[in-house]
């Protein structure tokens, strides 16, 4: 559990479009096998330290004629960012994914103290 202080909480959350390969015949639409697509997010504010991030998708387009597998994950968290990380395999056809995230951790607060 992450214990965060009452005074010094932020909360961030966006929304980023992944990729939208039906419009160009990408690897995600036209691809097989194990494939995945990253995308970096950086915070407007940073952390002290690195955030708890949820990310859900927000939407999905999909070929009807394959079966659905999809791995979504935040990774490579830091107090300035991270990466959404987006994964499928197989026969999997995806034209696009958007998905949303949510970044909840501790801030800098104007009390606290810096020892040099």
């Amino acid at each position: 559990m992450k214990r965060l202080s009452g005074h010094s909480v932020g909360v961030q959350q966006g929304e980023e479009l992944l990729f939208s390969d039906y419009q160009n015949g990408g690897e995600m639409w036209t691809g097989t096998g194990p494939r995945e697509r990253r995308t970096p997010v950086i915070f407007d504010t940073g952390f002290t330290d690195p955030p708890t991030v949820q990310i859900a998708i927000s939407l999905w387009d999909l070929d009807r004629n394959t079966n659905l597998r999809a791995d979504i994950q935040a990774e490579n968290i830091s107090e300035a960012g991270f990466e959404i990380v987006f994964r499928t395999w197989a026969d999997t056809r995806i034209a696009r994914i958007r998905a949303t995230w949510m970044a909840i951790g501790s801030l800098a607060y104007s009390d606290d103290w810096e020892l040099y």
